[in-house]
């Protein structure tokens, strides 16, 4: 029908194998952060519009052009959350637990950013991810890089993923190398693109992140952050690539991985991988000591990443196939009520099982083999446990169901 409804452009029904990969990363993910002592935090789809313009940057390209900002029935401008960090952080403030750290995050859920749909980005698109809250210390920063690794390692595409790292420096390190860039790209005003030449004057790191491709070729040849490192930043990034190597996480240095906003400082990473074409990043993060007070709370030192869930279900192989139900089958409608006391003692016993609502035996058999049911249990005068995987059958005892298909 030419005018039956359809998913809003950007998003996507999650269903079958789709739904299947999508919740598998989520399981491996929050198993994985466990293991490594973080805790599930679920934060509000949407928040206070000054949670993200604050954090992000009013002129961002996320805040100015991407944000699902509106104003509810109260007059109160709310936007849908365009990343999980920032309401982490928020929480961590209302809540009252500055003063119980360090916090281990993590998180998953849907996020929300008006962009042009394509392979792998979604207007609604999900994200998982971890923070640690109040760890100034790069053991902190490798064990948040390394869990991210642990968990791409779990999905079965650790060897497809190479990581990437750099340093952005501390306050003095950055004022370092902000005035060697300026002084490179000044040199050059005359060939950036528009848009780096306004962030020349505002924040020329943007610049070494810029896609445009005459920007790229004058950032082949720019300074790199190394050489500006003060003795403390320089320490602090050794420690780094010491705890990762400790870790067993490979690793290669990118000089040109950058983070725009001033809250972000020392490490900046990235998992990159070939395989997903021009949207090659499937896990992004930094360290962020200044954010937490820029939200008006207490100066708390911060490391984490974001990883979109799309992304991550397009590399994995097809996820193992979930528990196969038993299907209990009433061979006539007087043996109904006998078949449900065995469909209420499998569930009871964390036995996986259906029936159906409708139809002679026969059908219902033809139902389940046709659900991919592993056994049938069918209840007449005696009750039959039937192997639907080579057609064997046996005469059982309810008690012996338990202890078969328990097993």
């Amino acid at each position: 029908m030419a005018n039956q409804l359809q998913p809003v452009r950007g998003t996507k029904d999650l269903i079958g194998e789709d739904a299947a990969r999508h919740f598998h990363v989520i399981e491996i993910a929050r198993r994985v952060t466990r293991l490594y002592g973080f805790y599930e935090w679920q934060t509000p789809i949407f928040e206070d519009t000054r949670v993200f313009s604050r954090t992000l940057g009013e002129t961002s390209d996320v805040v100015t052009k991407e944000m699902y900002t509106f104003q509810d029935r109260g007059g109160d401008s709310i936007t849908l959350r365009p990343e999980g960090t920032a309401g982490v952080c928020r929480a961590l403030i209302t809540g009252g637990l500055t003063q119980t750290l360090p916090q281990k995050v993590f998180y998953a859920g849907p996020m929300f950013r008006y962009e042009r749909p394509q392979k792998g980005r979604y207007r609604q698109f999900h994200q998982i991810g971890v923070e640690l809250l109040g760890a100034v210390s790069p053991l902190a920063d490798a064990e948040v890089i390394s869990v991210g690794w642990r968990i791409l390692d779990e999905l079965g595409i650790a060897q497809d993923v190479v990581l990437n790292i750099n340093t952005l420096g501390d306050a003095q390190s950055r004022a370092n190398y902000r005035n060697a860039l300026v002084d490179y790209f000044s040199a050059h005003a005359d060939k950036l693109s528009e848009d780096s030449k306004l962030r020349l004057e505002k924040n020329p790191l943007r610049i070494l992140d810029s896609k445009d491709e005459g920007d790229k070729k004058l950032v082949e040849n720019a300074p790199l952050i190394y050489a500006h490192l003060t003795e403390e930043a320089a320490a602090f990034y050794d420690g780094l690539k010491s705890y990762l190597t400790a870790f067993g996480v490979k690793f290669e240095e990118n000089p040109r991985i950058v983070r725009g906003l001033d809250y972000y400082n020392h490490t900046a990473f990235e998992f990159v991988t070939n395989s997903l074409g021009a949207q090659g990043t499937v896990i992004a993060g930094g360290r962020y000591d200044g954010l937490v007070q820029q939200m008006g709370g207490p100066t708390v030192p911060g490391i984490g990443w974001g990883a979109g869930i799309e992304r991550l279900s397009m590399l994995i192989a097809a996820p193992p196939v979930g528990v196969q139900p038993v299907a209990v089958i009433p061979m006539s409608a007087e043996f109904e009520g006998r078949s449900l006391e065995i469909l209420n003692l499998l569930r009871n016993q964390n036995i996986a099982a259906e029936t159906g609502y409708s139809g002679n035996a026969k059908k219902r058999l033809e139902r389940a083999n046709k659900s991919g049911a592993g056994f049938a249990v069918l209840v007449g005068a005696e009750i039959k446990l039937k192997n639907l995987t080579d057609g064997s059958q046996e005469d059982v005892t309810a008690d012996m169901l338990v202890k078969r298909l328990g097993a």
